[in-house]
């Protein structure tokens, strides 16, 4: 059980953390449409500029089919597309769930995800279906980064999720499974909880189970 003395606030980050994620699976998809490169091993290392554009919210998601289509070139459709970019998107367990929704009854709680349009609409759809209820009602707040136009690890975005959530870096939690991130965080003043591979949500959190 990690110990959380002196916490009051927990953000926690979504593809790793609470949401199950599999990018090899991405790849293969757009191999199939002819290009496994757009994607790399890991999840956000993209070989072109226009996710990391979409995850800012500065294209809409007809401009970002429409620059995937020229760099595919092949007369992809949205739909093809969108299957193969979500494809990494996997669930978000029921014990995890559980865990969350726990945590809220004792701190504030937040989520900030680097995330794009197509993502969001899936990730939530999925969730409804799975468990009944909207997933952004687990937290006082979600932050997505295509929302608040700012990405970690950019030590400004944890400035501007600090700002909106109304809370001090000293007391706040952050939970994330990405190096670079839990970096940024750190230079914000903020703990910090870094999952590691091996080291799991549930686990970590198991008093609340």
């Amino acid at each position: 059980m990690f110990s959380l003395d002196g916490i009051k606030n927990i953000i926690f980050d979504l593809g790793g953390v609470l949401l199950n994620l599999d990018p090899q699976r991405t790849m293969v998809e757009f191999k199939k449409l002819g290009q496994a490169g757009l994607v790399e091993e890991n999840p956000w290392n993209f070989k072109n500029e226009i996710f990391y554009r979409f995850e800012q919210g500065l294209v809409s998601v007809d401009e970002f089919h429409s620059e995937i289509k020229e760099v595919l070139g092949n007369g992809v459709t949205d739909s093809a597309i969108d299957h193969a970019w979500t494809a990494m998107l996997l669930d978000i367990p029921a014990v995890r769930v559980k865990i969350a929704l726990n945590l809220k009854k004792k701190f504030r709680t937040f989520l900030f995800s680097n995330t794009n349009a197509i993502h969001v609409e899936k990730i939530q759809s999925d969730f409804r279906k799975a468990h009944g209820f909207e997933f952004p009602s687990m937290f006082e707040k979600v932050f997505y980064s295509n929302e608040i136009h700012l990405r970690k690890p950019e030590v400004r975005s944890f400035l501007k999720v600090m700002e909106l959530a109304g809370a001090e870096p000293g007391n706040t939690l952050f939970v994330d499974d990405f190096g670079e991130n839990i970096d940024a965080a750190k230079k914000v003043g903020l703990q910090i909880l870094w999952l590691q591979p091996g080291m799991f949500f549930e686990e970590i959190f198991s008093d609340f189970r």
